[in-house]
């Protein structure tokens, strides 16, 4: 029982960490958008923020973990109850989604942005700029 009760405090560890991790990344990925940078760092940011939905996603909105925390003991499967408070650990979906959608608007913009400074910035150049 001892082994099983220090295995689930391990796995909700390891969530805990991998949870903060991805935390970090959103919030980076979100700061960097507001501060209009769009690079390589955030690219790989937003890489481990769209590997942690899509393996929620495949997972049937369920964290993959659930089924290992019930298999060591927790009756709810729960691997958040821990480290995490509750009403957080409910509500993490209803919470990331919107920052995912800001955060994708923001970078957007900044990639446009980028590509009209890129192309000469404003219509119109092309023949058509006129010198007075």
């Amino acid at each position: 029982m001892t082994e099983h009760r220090l295995a689930l405090k391990a796995v909700k560890g390891f969530h805990t960490f991998a949870w903060f991790t991805i935390e970090a990344c959103m919030m980076f990925v979100l700061y960097s958008g507001i501060r209009r940078r769009t690079d390589r760092r955030v690219g790989q940011a937003a890489a481990v923020v769209a590997g942690e939905i899509l393996i929620f996603a495949a997972n049937g909105f369920h964290c993959p973990l659930t089924p290992l925390a019930r298999r060591l003991g927790d009756p709810t499967g729960s691997v958040t109850d821990i480290y995490l408070p509750k009403w957080f650990a409910h509500n993490l979906p209803a919470i990331h989604v919107p920052l995912i959608v800001i955060s994708v608007v923001l970078h957007v913009r900044n990639l446009r942005s980028a590509r009209a400074r890129e192309t000469g910035g404003a219509r119109g150049h092309g023949g058509l700029h006129q010198d007075r």
